[in-house]
């Protein structure tokens, strides 16, 4: 379904030592919107969620809900730091393109 980069994991699991009250892990899904057709949210989860995935990597749980699952199927998160951004990047097979501003994306 979804996997996180050794990278990634390390960024999340000093992220979420850092959370009051506590986070159990991630959240990752999609939403209708944006110039492309859908975007992303990233949230700290404070429970897991009827019918969620739930994968672990490095001692992160990642959760994602039973409607964003398809379109999430097969995406890498990521942790890079560049001149040019720092933060999580999503790789996703299943978008076909992608808006300027690189917060949303198409699927097939």
């Amino acid at each position: 379904m979804v996997t996180l980069t050794e990278t990634a994991s390390r960024k999340l699991s000093e992220l979420l030592a850092q959370q009051t009250p506590p986070a159990v892990g991630l959240r990752l899904s999609v939403h209708q919107g944006g110039c492309s057709g859908y975007s992303y949210g990233m949230a700290f989860a404070e429970a897991e969620q009827p019918g969620d995935w739930v994968g672990e990597f490095g001692g992160v749980k990642v959760f994602v809900d039973p409607s964003s699952a398809p379109v999430l199927q097969g995406v890498e998160v990521d942790w890079v730091e560049s001149l040019q951004a720092t933060g999580f990047a999503i790789r996703n097979p299943n978008a076909v393109r992608g808006c300027g501003c690189g917060k949303s994306f198409e699927t097939h």
